[in-house]
């Protein structure tokens, strides 16, 4: 019998560009805290980010933090004095599309969720702890200073990508 650890969270960055038949390609280190076992769906959750104009990425599993979540938000929003919309917030949480992907990590990405973020000829992936984002370069690009060391990272991976690209 295999044993498995369980992800405390997702870590680390990858570039995939968008491939002859439309697919991108999930990196390695996302795709096993998802499905570590190869008895686990490998299944891809994938929501419009709350503030930012990028994706959300997550495995089935996080669903069972959505309520504890809410609990956490709508604390912090009373100690801080400002309106809560816990239906609101809850039907952000659970609107996401699961998305099939295969051993290699190759998945489409649903056309409704790559035009809500203007994603269309690659995607930077960046670990974000209980969720990863998926970003089109240009919308992380234009995010602000606090973001310079995401910035160069994607930049050196889609260059990274695109020297990979034409030694094919």
């Amino acid at each position: 019998m295999e044993t498995v650890l369980k992800v405390a969270g997702y870590s680390g960055q990858g570039f995939s560009a968008r491939g002859e038949k439309g697919r991108y390609v999930l990196p390695p280190a996302f795709r096993k805290a998802i499905a570590p076992a190869d008895t686990d769906p490998r299944v891809l959750c994938l929501a419009k980010h709350d503030r930012w104009n990028c994706l959300t990425g997550f495995g089935l599993d996080r669903t069972a933090t959505f309520d504890a979540l809410l609990d956490r938000e709508e604390d912090n929003a009373v100690k801080l004095g400002k309106e809560f919309d816990r239906e609101l917030r809850s039907i952000q949480l659970w609107t996401f599309s699961e998305v099939p992907f295969d051993a290699s990590g190759r998945f489409v990405l649903p056309d409704h969720l790559a035009e809500l973020c203007s994603i269309d000829k690659g995607i930077c992936v960046l670990g974000g702890g209980q969720f990863f984002t998926l970003w089109s370069p240009d919308q992380l690009y234009a995010m602000d200073p606090a973001w310079d060391g995401q910035k160069a990272v994607c930049r050196k991976l889609e260059a990274d990508a695109a020297a990979k690209g034409k030694g094919k």
